[in-house]
């Protein structure tokens, strides 16, 4: 489907890979192929599982746009957030099959999802935004303070605390870790479980459930657009 993100669907689930460079980094073009792979997944009812290259989900936004300007910097931002939404909203299941790292973006991807699963081994996740010079935008302070542990969130936002795949589950980051040979094998069991879901009550529930989150996230959105990051 695209160098960028690419598409595999079998028996009822799609497999979005990301592939950018050694850090995956998230460009404009890779959130248009995100948004891309999204909208194919919806047309063939799919559970999605969401995927990088081994040893690394995606370290963040792409920093050559980020340092480019503020104006790019700000667009940027504002198209990962509505992507964050979309997956927030998506009216199928998303899991995160996370094979490494996940830093800043790639750690919110994370905290978009409904199901995420890590591996064993030295990988970082967190949010790192403070630590390169990024005061954090609205739409991740309000993504983490929903998903993280109360008792992580502040460590994570102000502090720039990173965690290593164990503690990350601790934090909310991640739901599962495994051994990474088995990480593929375990999101697709995780996919067939949840192919057996009524995918209208899921959807429902989802919206119900997120109501309050994905309002203050739209607000968030705007107040971003205001402010260079």
């Amino acid at each position: 489907m695209s160098d960028l993100i690419s598409y595999q669907f079998e028996d009822g689930i799609a497999t979005l890979t990301l592939s950018n460079g050694k850090v995956n980094a998230i460009s404009p073009d890779v959130i248009a192929a995100f948004n891309a792979a999204l909208d194919r997944a919806e047309q063939d009812r799919a559970v999605v599982i969401i995927t990088g290259q081994p040893g690394i989900l995606s370290g963040g936004y792409d920093l050559k746009v980020m340092t480019s300007g503020p104006q790019n910097a700000i667009n940027l931002v504002a198209a990962g957030s509505t992507l964050a939404r979309r997956m927030l909203a998506h009216p199928f299941p998303v899991i995160v099959a996370c094979p490494g790292h996940a830093v800043a973006k790639g750690a919110f991807i994370l905290l978009s999802a409904d199901y995420r699963i890590g591996v064993e081994g030295p990988f970082s996740i967190g949010l790192n935004e403070v630590q390169i010079g990024m005061t954090m935008h609205h739409v991740g302070i309000e993504l983490a303070r929903d998903r993280l542990r109360k008792s992580v969130f502040h460590r994570s936002v102000i502090n720039g605390e990173m965690f290593n795949p164990h503690d990350a589950v601790d934090a909310g980051f991640l739901d599962k870790v495994v051994p990474a040979e088995e990480l593929q094998a375990t999101a697709l069991a995780a996919a067939q479980q949840l192919k057996k879901i009524n995918m209208t009550a899921h959807r429902n529930t989802k919206l119900k459930v997120r109501k309050a989150l994905l309002e203050t996230l739209d607000k968030s959105i705007e107040l971003d657009r205001q402010h260079a990051v």
